[in-house]
C-alpha cells in the first residue's frame, strides 16, 4: 500500500521512502546522544577507561571546535553551518526519493551524525567526545563523528562508481575551435 502526502511517498512496505532514511538519522542520534549520556553521567572529564590497554579507551573529552579541534568557540559558525547541511539533507532526500537508495542511506548517516553533534553544541557549546583509539594516536570522537565518516565514505564511493557522462559540446560549433 502505497500513500502520497505533499508528494512524499509513504509505503508500508517495498521500496525505501524517505521515513526509512529519517527513522535511520533518528536512531544514531538517539544511540549519539544516549553514549554521551552515560559518558557525562557515569564519567569525570578527562577519564578514561581502557578497554585494550594503549589500543582503545572511553575517554571523555570536550571539544569545542570542528574536527580535530579547528576553529575552537566558534559555535555559531558550527550551528549556522550544521543548520544549512540538515536543510540541505532533508531536501535532497525528498527530490531523490527512492532513484538512488545507496546515496539516500549515506545521506541518512551523515544526517543523524550532524544532528548529534548540533545537538551537543546548542545545549552544552561543545561535543561529547569519548572514542580514543590510542594505537594509531587518533584524536577522540563520537557515534556521530563516526556516523558522518561512514556516510561520507559511502557517498565517495558511490560518486566514483558512477559512469562518467559523455560532455557535450557548449555550442554547435564549439568542436571546431
Amino acid at each position: 500500500m502505497v500513500l502520497e502526502e505533499d508528494g512524499i511517498r509513504m509505503s508500508v512496505k517495498g521500496e525505501p521512502t524517505i521515513f526509512r532514511y529519517i527513522l535511520v538519522a533518528f536512531v544514531i542520534l538517539a544511540l549519539d546522544q544516549w553514549t554521551k549520556w552515560l559518558v557525562v553521567h557515569k564519567m569525570d572529564l578527562y577519564q578514561t577507561i581502557p578497554l585494550w590497554e594503549d589500543v582503545f579507551h572511553i575517554t571523555s573529552h570536550r571539544n569545542r571546535g570542528a574536527a580535530f579541534g579547528i576553529l575552537e568557540n566558534q559555535q555559531w559558525l558550527f550551528i549556522l553551518v550544521t543548520v544549512l547541511v540538515v536543510v540541505g539533507i532533508l531536501v535532497y532526500l525528498v527530490r531523490l526519493k527512492k532513484s538512488q537508495p545507496l546515496l539516500s542511506w549515506s545521506l541518512a548517516l551523515i544526517l543523524g551524525g550532524a544532528l548529534g553533534n548540533l545537538l551537543d553544541r546548542i545545549r552544552w557549546g561543545e561535543v561529547v567526545d569519548f572514542l580514543d583509539f590510542r594505537w594509531i594516536h587518533y584524536p577522540i570522537f563520537n557515534v556521530a563523528d563516526s556516523s558522518i565518516v561512514v556516510g561520507v565514505g559511502i557517498m565517495l564511493l558511490y560518486t566514483l562508481r558512477q559512469p562518467e557522462e559523455k560532455e557535450e559540446p557548449l555550442a554547435k560549433g564549439a568542436e571546431d575551435l
